[in-house]
């Protein structure tokens, strides 16, 4: 771990200001919530990293780079080399690659990180659920006889469902999924969310769908399947969100922004925030 590093060393300049730098993995509502909401002053030095797996993405109104870093290494060096001051893992709840290499790369270099954990959807009363832990796991769930199954997992994931050919499935994507899918029965649409509960229930009504797949990803963009799944009785087989390491963290954006600005406006020493400023910490 570098130890040149104050609590929070505010290096970066603009005039006269010590500017503190943030940098802020996005790509989830969360992020973009968070960086509407950051006021822009000199003070504070943003920027935001997007992954790049959507050819059209929401790009936020701040420098913004595409991309992965390459591992726990290349994120350390990007952190070291532009001097970053607060690392903001706003990552999606199943980006759990992302998150470990963030609290990594924190420990490695001593920059302070704030995480944006979003909580998992709650099961209720009604809900018809198995809960499972892997999407792997979700395949062996549907069972052997033939079903006409919902799939929102993730176009990255469809393939897994080869193993289970006797179903024939719906699999809702944002993009093409691309090439010839390993699936031999299965329909796609293409659709942007988010998705209110009555959408939802016509798309399942309409699809005749007997059984939903989806990830536990929490937030209300995607509530609808599971709000309308439980109006119409219909089961869902949901993944629950993987393990990420314990680090400083806060439920939404709206409590991330107020801990970046209680640092940002607590005491300066020789643009170094004081050391007592918040409760961010090393991992």
């Amino acid at each position: 771990m570098d130890n040149h590093r104050g609590a929070l060393d505010t290096a970066g300049r603009s005039g006269d200001t010590f500017a503190m730098r943030i940098l802020i993995l996005g790509g989830t509502s969360e992020a973009n919530a968070l960086v509407d909401a950051l006021p822009v002053r000199p003070d504070l030095d943003v920027t935001v990293s997007l992954a790049g797996r959507t050819a059209a993405p929401r790009l936020p109104a701040r420098d913004t780079r595409i991309g992965g870093f390459g591992g726990v290494d290349g994120l350390s060096e990007y952190l070291r080399q532009r001097r970053v001051d607060l690392l903001v893992d706003a990552a999606h709840p199943f980006a759990a690659n992302i998150s470990a290499n963030a609290a990594a790369a924190s420990a490695r270099t001593g920059v302070p990180i704030l995480a944006i954990r979003r909580p998992p959807w709650p099961r209720l009363s009604g809900d018809d659920w198995t809960e499972v832990d892997s999407i792997a796991d979700s395949v062996a769930a549907l069972g052997t006889a033939p079903r006409r199954v919902f799939l929102t997992v993730g176009r990255t994931d469809i393939a897994v469902f080869a193993r289970a050919p006797q179903h024939d499935y719906v699999a809702r994507t944002i993009e093409p999924v691309g090439g010839a899918l390993p699936v031999p029965r299965i329909t796609t649409l293409l659709a942007r969310g988010p998705f209110d509960e009555e959408s939802e229930v016509e798309v399942l009504r309409s699809q005749r769908i007997a059984v939903v797949v989806t990830k536990n990803a929490g937030g209300p963009a995607t509530y609808g399947k599971v709000a309308a799944a439980r109006r119409l009785g219909i089961p869902v087989v949901i993944v629950r969100q993987p393990h990420k390491p314990a680090v400083p963290q806060v439920a939404d954006a709206k409590a991330a922004l107020a801990r970046i600005l209680a640092l940002a406006d607590g005491p300066r020493e020789q643009g170094h925030a004081a050391s007592g400023a918040g409760t961010l910490r090393r991992v």
